[in-house]
């Protein structure tokens, strides 16, 4: 399969993932989303780019804390899903393929956010270096990734379609830690921060499927700054 293929596939899974993507009880989710938000802090008055952002999950809380938010993504089912929701209007979405060069300047922004993309991204170095162009000095970046603990586990992004009850996968790249940590550096960023997460049992009686992930490294989240 080319690319171009490989991209199609990806694309057209979170298509028909996007109607369900917030509704799915998915433990993942449930166990980034805080954890997120306490890495990122306050946000008011910053200009924050969301990389890889589906329906708008972080950057609908990134504009209701006050920043001014552009947000990308490369599926067209998650765009349509993040406009439909409530505060859509105060947030720039763009549609863009993080494969390719970010279309905005150098500096411009003040904080970077991505959640959860990394396993679909084959170059990381391509997308730190990215990240890190268009920081200001002393610009700051959390990232949120899929512990490669998880792939030990033999999980990876998935979903049941709910029209075909189809489990679908829409394809990862098993990076270990490491990669993700040396291609920040090589980048130019600073890490400030690893934060590794598992799933406890208050997260699992509410949400069933993270019982068998209970301890086990779900989750990492990098802080990192972009030096002045």
């Amino acid at each position: 399969m080319s690319e171009r293929d490989d991209l199609s596939a990806v694309r057209q899974a979170y298509d028909r993932w996007a109607p369900v993507y917030d509704h799915d009880q998915n433990p993942m989710l449930a166990l980034e989303e805080p954890r997120l938000r306490k890495a990122v802090g306050e946000v008011r008055g910053q200009a924050v780019l969301d990389l890889g952002c589906g329906t708008g999950r972080h950057a609908r809380w990134l504009a209701a804390a006050g920043a001014s938010v552009t947000a990308v993504d490369f599926s067209q089912g998650m765009l349509e899903e993040a406009r439909k929701n409530s505060g859509a209007a105060a947030i720039r979405f763009i549609e863009h393929d993080l494969r390719t060069p970010l279309p905005f300047s150098a500096r411009a922004f003040d904080l970077v956010v991505s959640g959860l993309v990394l396993e679909h991204l084959e170059d990381l170095l391509a997308f730190f270096r990215e990240a890190r162009r268009v920081l200001r000095p002393g610009g700051r970046a959390v990232i949120s990734e899929m512990h490669p603990a998880m792939f030990l586990r033999g999980s990876q992004a998935r979903f049941t379609d709910p029209t075909s009850g189809q489990l679908v996968k829409p394809g990862s790249v098993p990076h270990q830690l490491g990669q993700l940590t040396m291609a920040a550096l090589s980048a130019g960023f600073t890490i400030t921060a690893i934060h590794e997460h598992s799933p406890d049992q208050e997260l699992a009686q509410r949400i069933p499927r993270a019982e068998k992930y209970i301890g086990w490294p779900m989750l990492v989240i990098f802080e990192l700054e972009a030096p002045g």
